[in-house]
This record gives structure tokens, C-alpha cells and sequence, in this order.
């Protein structure tokens, strides 16, 4: 990817939800100016969740999620609900779709009720204005037509005022650093490397030193040593992809600071502070609990990959103890995660924060200590302690 493009994480996620046949598939094609949805009389058409990465204004970069029916039937229906359900939890603005003919009835008044558990943002669409009667609608409700176009384009202006805009600029790391800090990017590229690019954390995180006014110097870790050894200076700090943590953390000196796109990446996300005190349950696995090991992602698993290679043996080697390994990738998370005694989830960068709070959430409700791999690696690798030294008030908590 371009340093220039938006990823999908961190988009504003717009959900259109509703019954089959309310008109979503038709407003979505309205809203975006495309045909991004099979529009159809026949009810449930639209099968499958359809999702577009796209500029919408006034709003800018956002993603477009058209939905399934709600009130669909049958063993296959429950499943399209069942992936609505978990649309949901990625959703930053939620748009109600309503056939204005028949109004509201059991199934939106559930979907409102919902986005009420999940502090969803949303707004309730009447459909079809050209041939229902006119309505007093509440401040969160409007009226439109998707054939004729009527109140389309207000209807985005309405659904931008929705989004919330971040109280201060979140940063990776570009706000712990001044002006020409240097600052050494350690990047291994083996097998599970992507070919020709970066992996998404890298690029963000560079972008943001450069932000800083800050500058970078990117080494492979069997090039680590030669590359401060050129150094004028020792480096503001020294990140590292968490693979390497154990080789790095005996190059990089004491007294420079060293850390992981992981654990940035969980600082990022909202669930640092999370990740930390869930690390603590590796040191108390037992013979026979199951550790649930999540990527944010779906990628071809080769020999040596991270989840489902090196952080089991290396779990198995910390602890001593017998312990059963869940893997879960994508859009798959549990719900019921009581089978597990701790979740290691991936620094979460293909991820939006809503879902990461979601996914955070879930282990905390159910009293499952979750962390991440970064935090883990640090942790069975002797060094958690000196990878939050750049977080003092955390690295307090390992003492």
C-alpha cells in the first residue's frame, strides 16, 4: 500500500441495516453514486454482507457495509444474521433502513435496540417517501426516496454529522518524539514477509515519525549491529518487529529505549494498558487450558508463522505446562470465550478500534484476561518491563 492511502482500519464504517426488501441495497447504490449493491424485488437478495473502501462526501475516506435482511428465514438466514451480528460490532455509524410503506415493527425496533448496547450512532431511514404518506419524524429520523433520489444528499450530509471526531490526533509514536530524533525501524523479511511491501504497521508508524519531523533508518536484525555501530549517535529508540525481540534486545544497549509495532500498535488501539495486565496470565497457565491465539487477518499460514508456529512453542516452553492452542483469523472471533484461559490477539492493524473495543470487551465481560503478541513476546522473552520503558506509568506494572 501507498503511504498516501487510507487502510480500511481506519475508516469510518457506515453499516446499512434493515428488513429484506426495505430498499438498503438501493439506498447504499444512491448514497455511494455506484452500483455497489444487486438491487432486486425479490426479498434477500443482497446475501451477503457487500463492503466498498470509498470517499463519500462531505465525510472523506469510509467504508460501505450493505447487509443482509435482518428478518431472514431458515437455517441459511440465521447464518446472514448471524453475520449482520457481527457487522455490527465493526460499525462506526449505523443507518436503519425502513420501508416507509409499513413502517417501523419488531425487527428495526431490535436492531435499535442493538445499536443502543454497542453506543452505535445511528439514524432511521424511511424509504420510499414517493409512495408512503408524510411523517413527523424525530431529530434522528429523516425521510427519503431511492428511486426518485429525494433528500439523498442530505441524507449523507446527515449521516456525516454522526461521525465523532477524535477529541485529540491519536499517534503511534510520533508524539514522543522532538525534531530529528532518529529513530531505527527493525523489519525482518523471512518467508511470512509479504512480497514487495511492508506489512500495514510498518508503513503507519513511519509515517508518523515523519510527521514528528523525526527521521528513520530501516535494518534487517542481522544488520541491527552494524547499523548503530553507523550511527553518529545512538537512536531516540529502537522499534522492532516482536519475532525479534530476543536477538534485538541483546544488541540494542540499555540505555536506549526499545519496543515492538505490536505493542504501539496495541497503544494505538486503545488497549495497551489491557494488554499488559492480560500478559500477567501466561505465568499462571496450567496442564490442559486452552489459550486462544486471534489474528485480525486472513492470510496463508507457512511453516514458522507467528500465531500458529512460534508463539505456541514458545508458550509451551515459557510455562512448562501442557497447553491446548484455539486459532481464530479474520472476521472470526468467538463469543463464547469461556473454553479459554487467556486470548493473544494480533496488534489488531487491519482492525478498526471499534472492533478491537469490542473484541477487548468480550474478554473482560467474561473474565478472560486478553493481550497481544507483542506484549506476550516481550514477556516470555525476559524484556517486558524494558519495552514499556517509553510507557513508565506500565512498565510499573510489572514489577
Amino acid at each position: 500500500m501507498s503511504l498516501n492511502d487510507t487502510p480500511s482500519s481506519e475508516r469510518v464504517h457506515i453499516g446499512f441495516f434493515g428488513r429484506r426488501n426495505a430498499g438498503k441495497s438501493s439506498i447504499v447504490n444512491a448514497v455511494t453514486g455506484q452500483e455497489l449493491s444487486v438491487v432486486s424485488d425479490v426479498k434477500g437478495t443482497t446475501t451477503d454482507p457487500v463492503t466498498k473502501a470509498m470517499e463519500l462526501l462531505p465525510l472523506g475516506p469510509v467504508v460501505i457495509i450493505d447487509t443482509p435482511g435482518f428478518d431472514d428465514e431458515g437455517a441459511l438466514g440465521e447464518l446472514r444474521v448471524r453475520r449482520t451480528k457481527q457487522i455490527l460490532n465493526r460499525t462506526d455509524i449505523a443507518v436503519l433502513i425502513v420501508d416507509g410503506t409499513v413502517g417501523l415493527t419488531g425487527t428495526e425496533r431490535q436492531l435499535i435496540g442493538i445499536f443502543g448496547e454497542k453506543a452505535i450512532p445511528y439514524i432511521t431511514v424511511y424509504n420510499k417517501s414517493d409512495i408512503s404518506e408524510k411523517r413527523v419524524c424525530k431529530d434522528n429520523e429523516f425521510e427519503v426516496s431511492a428511486l426518485t433520489g429525494e433528500n439523498i444528499y442530505e441524507l449523507k450530509e446527515r449521516i456525516a454529522a454522526l461521525a465523532k471526531l477524535p477529541a485529540q490526533e491519536k499517534r503511534i509514536v510520533g508524539d514522543l518524539l522532538s525534531p530529528c530524533d532518529m529513530v531505527v525501524l527493525v523489519t525482518p523479511i523471512d518467508a511470512s514477509a509479504p512480497k514487495g511491501r511492508m506489512i500495514l504497521p510498518q508503513v503507519q508508524t513511519l509515517r508518523d515519525i515523519l510527521d514528528a519531523n523525526a527521521m528513520a533508518v530501516f535494518t534487517k536484525e542481522h544488520q541491527l549491529a552494524d547499523t548503530l555501530e553507523k550511527l553518529s549517535a545512538p537512536p531516540k529508540m529502537v522499534i522492532t518487529d516482536s519475532q525479534a525481540f530476543a536477538m534485538v534486545s541483546r544488541i540494542v544497549p540499555e540505555d536506549v529505549p526499545l519496543t515492538s509495532f505490536s505493542i504501539l500498535m496495541a497503544r494505538y488501539k486503545g488497549f495497551l494498558d489491557t494488554a499488559v495486565k492480560g500478559a500477567a496470565a501466561i505465568k499462571k497457565l496450567k496442564d490442559g487450558d486452552t489459550v486462544l491465539i486471534s489474528e485480525g487477518c486472513t492470510h496463508h499460514r507457512q511453516c514458522g508463522d507467528i500465531g500458529s508456529v512460534k508463539l505456541p512453542a514458545l508458550l509451551k516452553k515459557t510455562t512448562g505446562k501442557d497447553i491446548n492452542i484455539a486459532l481464530s483469523s479474520g472476521r472470526e472471533f468467538p463469543e463464547d470465550l469461556s473454553p479459554y484461559s487467556l486470548v493473544i490477539h494480533c496488534g489488531g492493524c487491519m482492525l478498526s478500534e471499534r472492533e478491537m473495543t469490542y473484541r477487548r470487551k468480550s474478554a473482560e465481560d467474561q473474565n478472560v484476561p486478553f493481550t497481544n503478541y507483542g506484549t506476550a513476546l516481550a514477556l516470555m522473552n525476559g524484556i517486558l518491563r524494558r519495552s514499556l520503558s517509553i510507557f513508565p506509568h506500565l512498565a510499573e506494572e510489572t514489577l
